[in-house]
């Protein structure tokens, strides 16, 4: 179902979406498939409330969020099995992003009592100077399928809380989670159209979104290819917009550094999801003087890695989210070896009895990789770590610097004026220094260079959806 001016509706179009288990290949269920005219049909629910909406107070609006994040709470559980079967992560994986997500709605519920405008020195006696913060209105949110629940209220989050109600379009592939965490929000009894829901595909949904006067913001979480689009779409209105687009993370180990606390931080950073992190490791740089040591540790770790079901207990490696993402996998594998790259563990799809339909990929490791490997150069989004070794601090940021991205970055030492040297030189919107997990729903999040624009999290989201409007009166 749809949800569309505070109801739950079919599409106008009567279609219908399949909602398969990655791990299995088994529909698991079907669900309301919406167009254009559902999509304008939720832009103008939440133009209508708008008004009445801006004008709560932000403690009243707060409370809206406060209530469903109780009611997630309430059901984490249940809500974390609904992400593992449909896109597949490990059960304990999902129930950490559940937190995060319920982390975002109290966190914004409170950011929102810290709207504040500023009274400006005037540079004449009779005037005086004003800066007020307001909503910046209707926002469309597009969310992707890797976090389908901690995406959501990410965005939503600091949007309701800030005045501005809106609508989202989920992952075609996880709309299972989207609808709960928006029947939280209906059991909350959040006012008619300030929180909508348009299941359906990009080009009708989306379009919809970007082409609509009403709609004066669009945040999107996802590839670089489809956030340039959004961007020039959206120029038409001159749409306020956040990007956080696609990442290439470095992990970059010093010979200083503990060989086995950064073996569990790749892991960690590299693993988790399968691989399916925007921020997840992508390129390991090791210093020469300790690459063979760590290399051998780390291949035995990831040999170690358990594989299957996202519900199964022990399991730490989940399904890709379908083929399309194994063949990537692969492709950039054979290219790696066929440039020189040495398979040091795993490397093929794995079929698993009563699960052929399942994408698994064994967690791979691949020793002697180059630069003018596509592996380096183009986002994975999948268990492949390629390690790289180098010989020089300086070597070392000037090859984790990416020309295209700069999301984030990670980098182990125990060296103090190495990590402000690093800070400083890696050309990254995050950076996690001996700390491979940095996302925390008070902090910054967001990237450089082609890996997007504006953040989300920390006091820095709720800006996002903000106007200043400067009013200067004189003659007093």
């Amino acid at each position: 179902m749809l949800y569309i001016d505070g109801q739950w509706t079919k599409s106008q179009s009567g279609e219908q979406l399949d909602v398969t288990n990655p791990a299995t290949g088994d529909v698991i269920q079907q669900v309301a498939k919406g167009g254009a005219e559902d999509s304008a049909r939720a832009i103008d629910a939440a133009d209508r409330s708008f008004a009445a909406w801006k004008k709560l107070t932000a403690k009243e609006r707060g409370a809206y969020l406060v209530k469903a994040a109780d009611i997630l709470k309430e059901q984490a559980d249940e809500l974390a099995e609904t992400v593992t079967k449909e896109m597949g992560k490990p059960l304990n994986e999902s129930k950490g992003e559940v937190n995060l997500a319920i982390d975002y709605l109290y966190w914004y519920a409170e950011e929102a009592k810290r709207v504040y405008g500023e009274t400006i020195p005037a540079s004449h006696p009779s005037k005086r100077l004003h800066v007020f913060k307001e909503p910046v209105g209707v926002t469309a949110a597009v969310t992707p399928w890797n976090f389908p629940v901690a995406m959501i209220t990410r965005k939503i989050a600091p949007a309701l809380a800030a005045g501005c109600p809106v609508v989202v379009k989920p992952a075609s592939a996880t709309p299972l989670s989207a609808i709960k965490v928006f029947e939280a929000f209906h059991d909350a009894g959040l006012p008619e159209g300030v929180a909508n829901l348009v299941i359906g595909s990009a080009s009708s949904v989306v379009g919809e979104m970007t082409k609509s006067s009403k709609v004066k913001k669009i945040t999107f979480t996802g590839s670089t290819e489809v956030g340039k689009k959004l961007i020039r779409d959206s120029a038409d209105t001159v749409k306020k917009v956040s990007m956080e687009l696609g990442g290439h993370a470095p992990f970059v180990v010093f010979e200083d550094a503990d060989i086995d606390l950064a073996v569990e931080g790749v892991v960690g950073s590299k693993f988790r999801n399968a691989g399916q992190t925007c921020i997840c490791t992508n390129r390991i740089y090791v210093q020469d003087t300790i690459a063979e040591e760590f290399s051998k540790r780390f291949v035995e770790k990831v040999q170690a890695l358990s594989i299957g079901n996202g519900l199964d207990d022990g399991v730490e490696i989940g399904p890709l989210i379908d083929g399309g993402a194994v063949e990537k996998v692969e492709e950039q594998i054979k290219d790696a070896t066929e440039k020189g790259a040495v398979v040091l563990c795993g490397g093929q799809r794995v079929s698993r009895a009563g699960e052929q339909g399942g994408s698994f990929f064994e967690p791979t490791v691949l020793g002697n990789a180059t630069d003018e490997m596509v592996i380096t150069k183009e986002e994975t989004f999948g268990p492949v770590a390629p390690i790289y070794t180098f010989s020089s601090e300086e070597e070392a940021i000037e090859r984790a610097n990416h020309p295209e991205y700069g999301l984030a970055a990670y980098a182990f030492t125990r060296d103090i004026s190495r990590s402000y040297r690093l800070m400083e030189g890696l050309e990254y919107g995050i950076i996690g220094l001996n700390d491979p997990i940095p996302t925390t729903a008070q902090a910054p999040f967001g990237g450089m260079k082609e890996s997007g624009t504006g953040r989300e999290g920390g006091r820095q989201g709720i800006e996002e959806y903000l106007e200043a409007k400067f009013v200067s009166i004189g003659n007093i």
